[in-house]
């Protein structure tokens, strides 16, 4: 596999500073062509030849968009695609194929692609066409904190792990809030009571040792961890 990489984005927020775009085709010369072009876009991009890798990648990580070719071994894009579509409802693809009959299109669209752009194909016009999709996705996706393992949803108050939901009280929301807005520096107790809960409550209160319990025990053991003397922690890498 290749990559090529260009910058970083900032974590907070609907999208990255730099989108991350992950090519998925078999053919060496337009995944060589299109990540060096793409790069050169401003872009951050990652390819690879394999169906079955692209799928892999592309559910096991963020990407702002998906380029996808539809004619592969192995697993073939129209099944990378729906699995992709199934398990991530708000992920823009761009299929990029040389079928270019109006079956395969429509096909691709019902799936949940947000393009069909036929091969050979303009690069002035797949970059016009990656940057409407980025737009649109931009206006219409969560604004999302990222901590390590842990995807906050900042409007609809849902913790992600793993790609595993989970439902969160109001407490439960702006305490997990206030560690990922911190994440990698320990947060006092001190600190959390006045932020989550006001400054009435006693600062003896084991009110936040409860709630940290629980956010353990919904989100896993190890997603807030205990730094002695100092407060609480969330895991930032």
């Amino acid at each position: 596999m290749t990559a090529v990489s260009v910058g970083s984005g900032a974590q907070l927020g609907s999208k990255a500073e730099v989108a991350r775009i992950l090519v998925i085709d078999d053919e060496p010369r337009i995944l060589n062509f299109t990540s060096r072009a793409l790069a050169a876009e401003g872009f951050a991009v990652e390819v690879t030849e394999d169906g079955s890798e692209g799928l892999q990648r592309a559910l096991g990580e963020e990407f702002d968009l998906v380029v996808l070719d539809l004619l592969m071994p192995g697993v073939d894009g129209t099944e990378v695609l729906r699995r992709l579509i199934e398990a991530k409802p708000r992920q823009a693809v761009i299929v990029l194929s040389a079928l270019t009959d109006p079956s395969s299109k429509v096909r691709s669209l019902e799936l949940g692609a947000a393009d069909y752009v036929p091969k050979p194909f303009s690069f002035e016009e797949l970059v016009a066409r990656i940057r409407v999709r980025l737009r649109e996705a931009a206006r219409t996706s969560p604004m999302l904190l990222v901590a390590g393992r842990v995807t906050l949803d900042l409007v609809q108050r849902e913790a992600t792990v793993e790609d595993k939901p989970f439902l969160l009280t109001e407490r439960e929301f702006l305490l997990l809030m206030e560690l990922m807005q911190h994440a990698g520096q320990p947060v006092s107790k001190g600190r959390l009571l006045s932020s989550v809960w006001g400054y009435h409550f006693d600062p003896c209160s084991n009110v936040v040792d409860v709630y940290v319990r629980r956010l353990r025990a919904k989100l896993g053991a190890d997603v807030i961890e205990t730094v002695r003397g100092e407060g609480y922690r969330v895991d930032g890498a």
